[in-house]
């Protein structure tokens, strides 16, 4: 999740007040009208039309009396990414603009925070029908609110630092702010791939008692797909949080 201070190639070095453009290039650089509005705006209609998909999946289910937590935050994250889209396709418009950079980089990592939410209540679930007597404990249940906590609170910490970052010359401060991102980054990392390990032990350790059926379709499908966006969502957070742990770049010399 790129939260660091971002690239902006075109902003003015010589900004004398804040927000002060950065001089570290950042994954992704800085848009451009003729490359990044038009692929920028495939996604936002893309997102849009995933946006109402799950919103009209919510509201169905919510009359059938049944909530389903996971479309409501599909949606949440589909928002996120609309705002995002729209942040960029102005920021490639107004290059000098450090407001909107802030404001594109913030959208896009509190959408990437839903997605590994999502998978980690998708591995409870399937621990807790593979083990119910373990997936069901209380400490195995105060472990996940632990941990949803800590994803909350390094989401703030993250947003707070970039912020910012943008607003001071202070040395001392802008390595704080460094350490924390490095540290939300790498923390991020380790949530993405976390239901990886949880959901091959709970197949691989034997089972004393019969699968519990949940939802809807056949229980090896669900591991499946749950598997298959965590490598994905895990590669996209080592990924990140590599290129940012290394040393800044100039960013008239991104690579």
């Amino acid at each position: 999740m790129a939260i660091t201070s971002m690239e902006t190639g075109q902003m003015s070095e010589s900004s004398q007040h804040p927000p002060y453009a950065p001089q570290a290039a950042s994954l992704g650089g800085v848009p451009t009208v003729n490359v990044d509005v038009p692929i920028t705006a495939v996604f936002l209609f893309l997102f849009m039309l995933c946006a109402a998909a799950h919103m009209t999946i919510f509201q169905l289910n919510r009359r059938k009396g049944h909530k389903f937590i996971m479309s409501a935050l599909m949606f949440g994250f589909c928002m996120a990414r609309i705002t995002t889209c729209i942040m960029r396709i102005v920021w490639a418009t107004r290059p000098t603009n450090i407001r909107i950079a802030i404001a594109a980089s913030v959208f896009v990592a509190a959408g990437v925070v839903l997605l590994f939410i999502i998978n980690l209540i998708f591995a409870q679930r399937i621990i807790r029908s593979a083990h119910p007597n373990f997936g069901w404990h209380k400490y195995f249940s105060l472990a996940f609110k632990v941990i949803y906590v800590l994803i909350v609170l390094t989401l703030i910490m993250l947003i707070t630092c970039t912020v910012q970052s943008f607003y001071t010359l202070n040395p001392n401060t802008r390595r704080i702010d460094r350490d924390v991102q490095i540290y939300g980054q790498v923390f991020y990392t380790f949530i993405s791939f976390l239901p990886i390990p949880l959901v091959l032990g709970g197949l691989i350790i034997p089972r004393k008692t019969r699968v519990e059926k949940f939802g809807s379709g056949r229980f090896r499908t669900k591991v499946r797909i749950l598997l298959t966006a965590a490598v994905l969502l895990c590669l996209g957070a080592s990924f990140r949080a590599g290129t940012n742990i290394k040393s800044p770049r100039p960013r008239n010399m991104p690579a």
